[in-house]
């Protein structure tokens, strides 16, 4: 099937980009169902499982049908600003309760119980949605989030290039495998929609969603602001265990052992497995952790009897390459 959106003037004129932390959310229940079918995301999939054994997420996990063909639009509506935190969107999640019936009247099938308390009662039940979306939120994607943050900015970063250096065209040219573009028309492979849709002069916003991949999720339909989530490159990358060896000028000021726990939280870990990794300790580790908390460098994550430490995006910036 061919999902075809049509361009004006107007709506090449106002292409966006926006980053969707709530987006996240929604597309990665289905990797948490269902990892199987997401390779390249399985070993996030694998990490967070046994922490949201305590997280209550079933109103959220109802709402996101594995294998998926629709998901209602009021549980990520499409964001209004270019890099919107979750606690934004979740007000607009909330606001949105005059278009609960409506859209899950679009969702084919049966209701659970508690999708059908939703529907019953809008309000009370987007309370409860946006409750689990803070827990579920916390527990698998909070401590990963200044790495897909980096990723998907980058991405944008990318594309910004792309479209200065060669217009519309260009920029939408690799924007997927599924995508092509020609004389105004944006072409997608879709496996649920089809047929030909305007933009109706509101442009197009791109929101490039690591857990998406690898499908295209669109929204073309009234109310909602035309959008295309797609993946953005480089996802693989994101579980890469690296070894980094810290810039000796970070070393000198924090220190040596402190510069290494930050190189080794490349992804979101425990006190003991860094104590097993640079042979300190749990206590001794525990303590620097605590400074670089302090100074910013990292943050800790609760979920349960678990905490994940994870670099803040300071620390990723100083971590990274130096200037030349």
């Amino acid at each position: 099937m061919t999902l075809n959106l049509t361009f004006t003037a107007h709506d090449v004129a106002n292409i966006r980009f926006a980053i969707s932390p709530l987006g996240e959310v929604v597309a990665s229940v289905r990797v948490v169902k269902d990892p199987r079918s997401h390779p390249l995301l399985r070993p996030w999939a694998d990490q967070v499982r046994r922490r949201l054994q305590q997280v209550d997420w079933r109103l959220l996990s109802d709402l996101v049908p594995v294998p998926t063909a629709t998901i209602a639009g009021f549980t990520c509506t499409p964001p209004s600003t270019s890099i919107p935190d979750l606690e934004l969107e979740l007000a607009t999640m909330r606001g949105a309760a005059d278009r609960v019936r409506s859209d899950l009247d679009e969702i084919p099938g049966p209701r659970t119980k508690r999708v059908q308390d939703l529907y019953d009662d809008p309000e009370k039940g987007l309370e409860r949605l946006a409750e689990e979306v803070e827990n579920y939120w916390r527990a698998a994607l909070l401590p990963y989030w200044p790495a897909i943050r980096s990723l998907l900015e980058g991405e944008i970063l990318y594309r910004a290039r792309l479209l200065a250096a060669g217009g519309a065209g260009r920029m939408l040219a690799d924007l997927d495998d599924a995508v092509t573009w020609q004389d105004g028309t944006m072409r997608i492979r879709h496996r649920q929609v089809t047929g030909t849709r305007s933009l109706r002069g509101l442009g197009l916003l791109l929101v490039p969603c690591v857990f998406v991949w690898p499908r295209i999720f669109s929204v073309t339909t009234p109310p909602y602001q035309p959008t295309v989530r797609y993946a953005p490159r480089g996802i693989a990358t994101l579980w890469e265990r690296r070894r980094m060896d810290p810039p000796e000028a970070l070393a000198a000021v924090l220190g040596q052992t402190r510069a290494r726990l930050l190189a080794e939280l490349d992804q979101p870990t425990s006190t003991r497995d860094l104590a097993q990794r640079v042979g300190l300790s749990q206590p001794g580790v525990n303590q620097h952790l605590t400074a670089l908390h302090r100074a910013g460098l990292c943050s800790a994550h609760r979920t349960g009897r678990y905490v994940l430490y994870a670099r803040t995006a300071v620390a990723e910036a100083l971590l990274g390459d130096p200037p030349a």
